[in-house]
């Protein structure tokens, strides 16, 4: 499950309506809210609120939000209380800390529950099982992190992921926008640090590999050119790469890397079958940074027309021709093409 976020803390308007139009287009099917909001908001939150869930109505999209006992108490709503949570019409709420558990396991028999990854243990599970909670609706979600230097560690982060497996939770961890960051920090809001400030379908692969069953963006902000790549990969199961120069060529069609991966470059399987770059050896012999678009010259016989993007630092070769350069915020990404990954250029 793919998620964003949008925050009550503005009147919500056209605008906002059509970026949940974008982000569903992109494959994202929920929204992630929060309903700790300030005191002098308090009598704006439910009718956000409600415009908010009217459009994830109509527009088909499950909507969680973050919510506490003291939170919900101010806005007038008792978090045992079954019939006023349903009166909210969300799909579900991610808890935080100080609900007890028997309250818990009586909200997930009638919804998705989303607990804090990080805190829980295993006398929680224990104590979540006495309450007879309804695990199929329980999940575990990590925080994201506004903070730098503040974010969770890969390694950790994959550690908790798959005890929590074992206990019979999914995953959840979030991934930084990559247009406007939410304030009052402005630097993003990653799970992972790592993550802050990298390419968004990076992170999100990354994410997946580290045993993550959902992503979301935390930042309520996410730019199209990043939307349209969750779009390919969603829809096209394809890698989309930016390319620092117009190479219509290129971007006319789409490319595979070959089945047998290479070590320090990849491949692309339809280079040498299309012939479609001139063979001609250049005039200036170029260096192959890492994410640099060669083409094989006529130098190198049989292999004139093949196509690679460089996965490490190469030398110059004569034999080589430069056709144009991964942009550097997509650099990651060529970590995440395996064999026979489809990819498009843009």
């Amino acid at each position: 499950m793919l998620g964003f976020s949008i925050y009550l803390g503005h009147d919500l308007t056209a605008d906002d309506y059509n970026y949940l139009i974008m982000m569903r287009n992109a494959g994202f099917s929920t929204i992630f809210t929060s309903l700790h909001i300030p005191e002098n908001d308090l009598s704006l939150v439910l009718s956000r609120l409600g415009k908010l869930t009217k459009w994830c109505k109509d527009l088909d999209l499950s909507i969680i939000a973050d919510v506490s006992k003291e939170g919900l108490k101010k806005l007038g709503i008792d978090i045992s209380d079954i019939d006023q949570i349903k009166k909210l019409a969300l799909t579900g709420l991610r808890i935080d800390d100080g609900v007890d558990f028997a309250t818990v396991a009586k909200l997930s028999k009638v919804m998705p529950i989303a607990l804090n990854a990080s805190t829980i243990m295993e006398d929680d599970i224990d104590e979540l099982k006495d309450y007879n909670a309804d695990f199929d609706h329980l999940q575990a979600w990590h925080n994201y992190y506004p903070r730098p230097e503040t974010g969770l560690d890969a390694a950790w982060l994959k550690e908790k992921n798959t005890w929590l497996h074992k206990s019979g939770m999914q995953t959840m961890a979030f991934i930084a926008g990559d247009a406007k960051k939410r304030g009052p920090i402005h630097a993003g809001l990653p799970t992972l640090e790592k993550q802050r400030d990298e390419n968004p379908l990076a992170a999100m692969l990354e994410l997946k590999d580290l045993e993550c069953d959902h992503i979301f963006v935390g930042d309520d902000d996410f730019s199209k050119e990043a939307a349209d790549s969750f779009t390919n990969y969603a829809k096209k199961d394809a890698i989309t790469l930016h390319v620092d120069r117009s190479i219509p060529k290129l971007s006319a069609n789409e490319w595979h890397n070959r089945p047998d991966v290479a070590r320090d470059v990849i491949r692309l399987t339809e280079g040498r079958i299309r012939q479609v770059f001139s063979t001609q050896p250049q005039t200036e012999v170029l260096a192959r940074p890492k994410g640099t678009i060669t083409c094989d010259n006529d130098r190198y016989l049989r292999y004139k027309g093949e196509l690679q993007i460089t996965k490490r630092d190469l030398l110059p070769d004569e034999k080589v021709n430069v056709l144009g350069h991964v942009v550097r915020s997509d650099l990651p990404l060529l970590n995440f093409i395996q064999s026979k990954t489809k990819m498009i250029f843009e």
